[in-house]
Formats: C-alpha cells, structure tokens, sequence
C-alpha cells in the first residue's frame, strides 16, 4: 500500500512537474526525453592536453567513453557497491517513481526559508537524467524550471527504462575522481584492479565519492576518505545491507591503492592538476575536452627525481654485510619555486601503479609527523620576539619538564648525549633535541602555533593539543605544507603558496585561466628569516651534530634541516638555495617502521642529489644568500654569547639583530691567579713571583653536574676562593670589575634527581638493594652552604657537609616528598619539593 502511494503521489508531483515546466519552459521541456536522437548518440569530446612549463605532453584526458575501461552490465557490478551506493545517494531508489516525494517536500521547505536554491533532493534517477539528457549549459543551472525538466525527465525513464538499468547507468557514467567516469574506471584508478575484485571496504569508499569526488580523494586526503568511507558503512548499516560487526572489520580494513598502468608523466602530479582544474573551471568545462594545460612542473627535474628515488630506495633494500635491509619502500619529492609557489617537481612515490606500497597515495600532501625538520618554526618563533639571537646559549644538559597530565618529561637528544652550554646556533644546526625543547617552553607553544600557521603550517591548530614535544615533531603536516614554510625563509619571510597551473587554454585559443602574479605577504620578518637561513647554511655549526663530511653539503649555497621520527616512520630533508626549494621524506605508505633509517641516510642522498640536478650551472654562478639591512656582526666569546674579555679563549663572529646587539661582557671565563708552589689559588700574600694566571670556566650551576662528569668543572674548593674573590690578578681592571655570579637566577639549592611527577615500580624478581634511585642536589658554590641536608616524607635523611650532594634511596612503596635545605650565612634555604609515586608490582618503562 505505501508503495503504491508513493507512487502516485509521485505521478502528481511529474505532472504538476510537467504543468509547470510547459507554463515556464514550452518549447524545451520534451526535448532530449528517452528514445529522442539526443539520449542515444554521444558526441566524443576533444582531448584536453596536459602540458609541463615548456608545453611538452605529461597527459592527454581523452573522453571516458573513448577508454578501454568498458561499461559493466548489471551483473557484473559487485553487490556491495551497488548497495553501497543506494544507501548513499538514494534509499527509496527501488521504490520511489524516479523523484522521492519526501525529499522534494523537505527540500521545498528548506529552500522557502532560505530564499534560495540549497537542497536540490536528487534521487540516482535524476541524477542520471541531469547528467545524461540535459545540455551542458543547463545541467547546473539553479533554476525551478532546470529542476522541473529534471524530475520530468527522471519520471520517464523510471517509466521506459528497468531500475536496474538506470542503476547500471549511473554507475557506469558517474565521475569518481582521478579520471575515472564509471565504477570499473575507479577501480582501476584507486586499486589497480577491474570492479568485479572490489571488496566492502573498497566498494563503501568509492561509493563516497560521488557526491565530492576532489574532497574525498584518498589519493590525496586519506583521512576525509576514510570518514566518508565509514559514513557510507553506517548507512548500509542503517538500510539493512550489512551488519554493525561487518562494517567495523570493513572499516579497519588497510586499503592498498594503486592505478592500471596509462601513458602518464609525473602522475601524482597530472592526477592533482585534473583535480585542481575542477575547482578553476567547473567539471563541465572539463567534459567539454579541448583544452590546453600548461602547468609549472620541470619535466627533466621531475625525471631525474624520479629515478634519484627509485636508485637510492634499491640501495637501502640491498643487504650488506655491515648493514640489514632497512624495510623502506616510498619516498616523495617536492621541489617549488619560493619566489613564486610554482611546483617544479612532485614525486608522490617510485612507482604511481604498485598497489603493494600504495603507489598511487601522493605522499607529498599525507600528512605524516615531521621530526626535527619543524625545529626551524621554533627558533623562527625565538628570533621573532627580540629577545634572542644564533649567539644566546642553553646549557644542553638532562631536564625534565612537568606535563599537562602531572607526569615528568626528559627530553633526550639524537646521539644519548648531553653538550652542555651551547648556542641556539649550533642547537639548530647540530638538531639538538634539549635545546629545542627548553626553547619553547620559554617562549610558549602559542608562539609556536601562530608562526608556524603564518608560515602555512595549517595543520597546526588549537595550541592546547600540544605538548613541548611539537618543537621535535610530534604534529602532522604534509611535505608540501613544510617545503613552502621553508620556502619563506628563503624569500625573505614572504608567504609561499604553491600553485600547479600557470594557464588554461582551449581549443581556440582563447585564455579560459590565467594564474595571477603573487602577492607579497610577509609573514615573518625578513631578518629573521635570514638568520633562520643563515643558521642552516652554516657548515661549521653543523659539524658538531652531522661530521665534518654528510650528504648535506653542497658546492654552493644551501640551507637545510633533517628530521627523524623516535619510531623511525618517517625521515625527512629539506633545504633550499636561492632558488628552489626541495624537500624529501622517505618512509612506508602503510606507516611500518624502518630499519634504523634517518634523515641522513635516508633523505639527505635524494636530496643532495635532487638539488645538485635543480642546478646544473656552475656553483660559482649560483648566487649566495644577501644579508638585508639591520643586521650587525659582533665578535662575542663563543661559549657565552656574550662580549670577550681577555679571559675568553675562543671568539667568534655572530649576527644580531641591531637594536639587540650584546652589552655584556662575558663572566663565563677568569683569569686567576694560582700559587705555582699549592696550586691553589693565590691569595693577596703569596708573592707576585709564585703567582700564576690561567683561564679557567666558571659553569653555570645548571651546568655544574654535566661538567663534573665530563671532568670539565673546577674542585669546590676552587670555586669557593675564586668566589670569594681570590686569584685577581694584579693590575688588570678588566678582570677585577667582572661580577662574582654567572647566573643571577640561578636557584641557590634546588633538586636535580629524582624528577617531580615520576613513577616507578618494585619488581618481586629483583632484590631490593638493586631497586634504588638516584637523589641530587645542585648548589653553586657562591651559595656557600653548609650542612646541605635530604628531607623524605619531612623527615632527614641525610647529611651532605660538602658537594657533591648525591645518595642512593632504596625505593619504597607509596608517595613520597622530597626536598633540601642548607645554611649559609643569610639563614636556611630550602628547595622546592619533588614529589614521585613508587607502586608495587612488575617493573614497567615509564616513558614520558
């Protein structure tokens, strides 16, 4: 009975449809109806010619029904996707007269309150009609009389044509994306296979594109796919199509895509310019063919990346003896134009038609975590706020930080060792990880966000999402999006949009879109994009970190910055000249780990090659980057970043701002007077002729633990005197007027170990005088405490009456408290507590 009622009250609506469609639209309502001469002829479209910047062909579009991609007969079209595609577009298909009743009222309503055309409620059979009877030039028109005909049209072929037919033919006609008109079309091109091989998983996301083939593109935005995908699953979960268990193992299905083999060049990049075309000049000026493309890319560079990927893959999968296979399969390349966005290259992956590494992802615009190569943004972010310069020094030492959650984080750098003091210069260069991560607590991950946004990191998003682990990459962003902040270091600060598409001609002649000159947007300022620049060109501040010799280095002018995920899942490299900018990643589409892969080894060969291609010129002709204006070289100590003195056995030249050039002289290093005959420090009445002046380093008492381990750090006793003002030496007014402390902020007693928050387990299989902790106490020596004692649980524990304050506490379960206090002669100081957790049960890494 509903049927039957829906029926008819669908034959009213044709006819009120066909009432209004002769008062408004006489002489065409009728025309290209079932049966006429329009609907049984096709006319083939021209080819539109894809075309690299020196108009050489990368792809001919031909019309889809000139392919070998032959339409399916109903049977043929798997089940699933048929149902798939049902839920989705229309789930009265089988029962409604070519147009849903309820749809069209809803849409009616919806459309009078808006005052305009929002909600069109087209079934498969309209869209059909739509796409297939009606000319170009009426097919999107948002029009009452276009959507009359529509329904009208769709009545008569629910009328003359089988549902299944109808069915059939929208599936075989509907554009899926990446080229593909018709389901067998689409299975080649996302999965390199005929549709009759689809599964569930495969059939729900193709039947999600339809309705935004560009949006939802897997080749080029996965996650949107995949939220489409389970979109699609709930909703032939709702039509009774599948079960809820049966869509959850459909929906954690990994997909391998991949394409049949075309007469393609630089696919990844043909496939992102047919896409962006859509969005320039409409699908329907596509369909129409006869077009002519010039895009941006290099044809000849793209080559030579290509095959650079390809050789440097095969080295690192061929077993040696000094080295295992290191299970890494993809790589991409992008290289664009910082002045300009223009895209030279984009390799998305050795090979575009190997579903066995997804070969047709563009892994240029994936998002994956970027490691180091994001500590750039950081130090950009520093440089910004005035305060900072390459010359400021961190002490690159063992630090913890609180999280959001309460628990300790130590960050730790890329070869498990500490440096001590050193230079945001050389922490950049050398992709020091503490140093980074000290930074932007200091500066904050607000900072962070807002530069890294400016510079087109748009991934980056609410700032409370993050930890200090986002200066080391704990974030997403795509190789592209990072090539082109990296761009706006190289132009000066300007924003880099990256463009594909220079013009579009058609058949006549005639200029359909012509890509606009850029507009400078500076984003970040351009000194600061120069010291940015002038930091990761830096050979010497490399050296520390990378060696003397590594695929970073080049016979001219470059910048460049690697980076490495903890997990080895991702290695990147990206540098720039004044010219270009190339960056690389190399990991697995499928996200498995490799083998002990880093930016150096893995990234950095393609790079170094890829930038040697970009300039085949002579490396003297290529131009080096030009200091602007406002900048100042000043000689500083090259340990302190500050102004040297006499004392100071090492100087260096380093830029700075100019308003932010240093006043202070360095305190780092003294010159001392010792008494040949002790060795010790001399005192105002050991004679001149037993007195002896040497340098020595006064570390920081943030520094004081790493150099008595290194064996660098002066004996108490030293310090002590030194302090006390001892060892001047004789008329030398530079020396005598430098101050007695290093750090005035320097917290005079302060817990160093344990750290505050931290968790640890007692282990039944080990003895329990193995189950201890460390516990120590920093002081500088111009505190000059005595009696430093350990307070647990606000009880003593210890007595420390002299450095170093070190003891061994056996764990025990529960909360415990801990703190020092020591006396000087201003009194009692106490340091602030540090609180940690011992549990009972089996050991566990507590990893921050």
């Amino acid at each position: 009975m509903r049927r039957w009622i829906m029926r008819l009250i669908g034959a009213m609506l044709a006819i009120l449809c066909l009432l209004l469609g002769l008062f408004l639209w006489r002489p065409g309502l009728l025309l290209g109806l079932p049966g006429s001469p329009l609907s049984q002829s096709q006319t083939l479209a021209p080819s539109s010619l894809i075309l690299d910047q020196q108009g050489r062909l990368l792809y001919e579009i031909m019309d889809p029904h000139t392919g070998s991609h032959r339409p399916l007969a109903f049977a043929e079209i798997p089940l699933p996707l048929r149902q798939a595609i049902i839920a989705t577009e229309d789930a009265t298909f089988y029962h409604n007269p070519g147009v849903d009743p309820v749809a069209i009222a809803r849409a009616l309503w919806i459309n009078w309150r808006s005052g305009e055309i929002r909600s069109g409620a087209s079934t498969i059979t309209q869209q059909v009609a739509r796409n297939l009877l009606m000319p170009a030039e009426e097919r999107h028109a948002q029009t009452w009389q276009r959507k009359a005909r529509e329904s009208l049209l769709a009545y008569y072929l629910t009328r003359t044509m089988t549902k299944d037919d109808i069915l059939a033919l929208y599936l075989n006609e509907t554009y899926f994306g990446n080229l593909a008109f018709g389901v067998e079309a689409a299975a080649r091109a996302y999965f390199g296979k005929p549709a009759s091989q689809l599964d569930l998983a495969e059939c729900a996301l193709l039947a999600g594109l339809p309705q935004s083939p560009s949006a939802y593109n897997p080749l080029t935005n996965l996650p949107a796919a995949k939220q489409r995908q389970q979109v699609v699953l709930q909703l032939m979960v709702k039509a009774g199509y599948i079960t809820a268990e049966r869509a959850d193992m459909a929906y954690r299905e990994p997909l391998q895509f991949a394409s049949a083999p075309l007469d393609i060049q630089a696919p990844h990049f043909c496939m992102l310019v047919r896409e962006q075309l859509t969005d320039l000049l409409g699908e329907e000026t596509l369909r129409r063919g006869g077009l002519r493309v010039y895009t941006t890319l290099a044809l000849d560079l793209q080559r030579a990346a290509e095959a650079q990927v390809r050789r440097h893959l095969a080295q690192l999968n061929e077993p040696t003896p000094d080295a295992p296979v290191h299970n890494v399969h993809n790589a991409a390349v992008v290289v664009l134009d910082p002045h300009d966005g223009a895209v030279r290259v984009m390799v998305g992956s050795p090979d575009y038609f190997d579903p066995s590494i997804d070969g047709a992802v563009n892994a240029t615009l994936a998002l994956r975590q970027p490691g180091s190569a994001i500590k750039p943004v950081t130090y950009a972010a520093a440089l910004s706020q005035g305060y900072y310069s390459p010359a400021t020094v961190f002490a690159d030492v063992r630090s913890s930080f609180t999280t959001r959650e309460g628990r300790p984080y130590v960050p730790i750098n890329y070869d498990y060792r500490y440096h001590g003091l050193v230079s945001l210069r050389v922490a950049l260069a050398s992709s020091y990880n503490v140093v980074a991560v000290k930074l932007l607590d200091e500066i904050g991950l607000d900072a962070f966000v807002s530069t890294g946004r400016a510079l087109g990191l748009t991934t980056l998003d609410d700032a409370n999402r993050y930890g200090l682990a986002l200066t080391l990459g704990s974030c997403e962003v795509s190789l592209l999006q990072l090539a082109s902040a990296y761009g706006a270091f190289a132009n000066g600060g300007q924003l880099v949009q990256p463009r594909l598409v220079e013009r579009v001609e058609d058949n006549q002649g005639r200029v359909l879109y012509q890509a606009a000159p850029p507009q400078p947007q500076q984003v970040l300022e351009e000194r600061v994009a120069y010291l940015i620049t002038d930091i990761l060109s830096d050979h010497a501040a490399r050296v520390p970190g990378f060696g003397e010799s590594s695929p970073l280095e080049l016979p001219f002018a470059a910048a460049v910055k690697t980076g490495t995920t903890t997990d080895w899942r991702d290695n990147w490299t990206i540098g720039y000249s004044t010219e270009l900018v190339v960056g690389v990643w190399v990991g697995n589409a499928d996200n498995q780990p490799m083998v002990r892969v880093s930016g150096v080894s893995g990234a950095a060969p393609i790079w170094n090659e890829v930038m040697r291609a970009a300039h085949p010129q002579d490396p003297a002709r290529i131009a080096t980057f030009t200091r602007p204006p406002g900048i100042a070289e000043v000689t500083v100590c090259a340990e302190s970043g500050l102004l040297p003195t006499a004392a100071c056995p090492h100087r260096k030249a380093e830029l700075f701002l100019r308003e932010r050039v240093p006043a202070q002289s360095c305190s780092l290093h003294r010159l001392v007077a010792f008494d040949t005959r002790t060795g010790q420090v001399a005192d105002e009445e050991v004679p001149a002729e037993y007195r002896q002046l040497r340098r020595v380093t006064l570390w920081p008492a943030e520094a004081l633990a790493w150099a008595e381990e290194e064996g660098l750090a002066l004996p108490p006793s030293v310090r002590t005197a030194i302090q006390a003002g001892q060892g001047q030496p004789a008329h030398n007014a530079e020396a005598s007027a430098q101050p007695n402390t290093i750090e005035a902020a320097t917290p005079p007693l302060a817990l160093t170990s344990p750290d505050h928050g931290s968790g640890f387990r007692l282990s039944p299989e080990l003895p329990a005088e193995y189950q201890q902790i460390e516990v120590v106490a920093s002081s500088p020596p111009e505190a000059k405490l005595q009696d430093v004692t350990l307070w647990i649980d606000g009880k003593p524990a210890h007595v420390w009456p002299a450095p170093p304050y070190r003891l061994l506490w056996p764990l025990t379960p529960g909360e415990h408290e801990f703190r020092v206090s020591g006396r000087n002669s201003q009194g009692t100081i106490t340091s602030e507590s540090v609180r940690i957790t011992v549990y009972q049960g089996t050991v566990e890494r507590n990893d921050p």
